[in-house]
């Protein structure tokens, strides 16, 4: 049997979910894709709701996560801003600092789980 331990900060605004691990991932899937559309298909979700998120995460920011720009001719496009990829390095960090700092504990609670 194998054994996982997964941090899921959440950063609440008001009632709300500004940066959870869903928007991070997001904003790593629309960064990777180009698109919101790409992104969403990705991550199993509409692109309604993908919309929602990001419009969601870009109102909590003092500037925008995400810049989109609408198709054409030539196509449209989706990316992250410095902001966007500023909130992702820190997210990340956030989680390996945590993971680092509570290792040892992390350990001996497993050992604690039935084999």
């Amino acid at each position: 049997m194998k054994t996982k331990v997964q941090f899921r900060m959440r950063v609440y605004r008001d009632e709300g979910i500004a940066i959870g691990p869903g928007k991070i991932a997001l904003l790593e899937a629309v960064a990777e894709a180009g698109s919101i559309s790409a992104a969403a298909r990705q991550l199993g979700m509409s692109y309604r709701r993908a919309w929602v998120l990001i419009d969601e995460m870009n109102r909590a920011l003092h500037s925008p996560a995400v810049n989109t720009a609408t198709g054409g001719a030539h196509g449209g496009g989706t990316a992250l801003t410095p902001v966007g990829e500023e909130l992702v390095k820190r997210y990340r960090a956030i989680e390996s600092t945590a993971r680092l700092a509570a290792a040892a504990d992390i350990a001996a609670l497993t050992r604690l789980l039935a084999p």
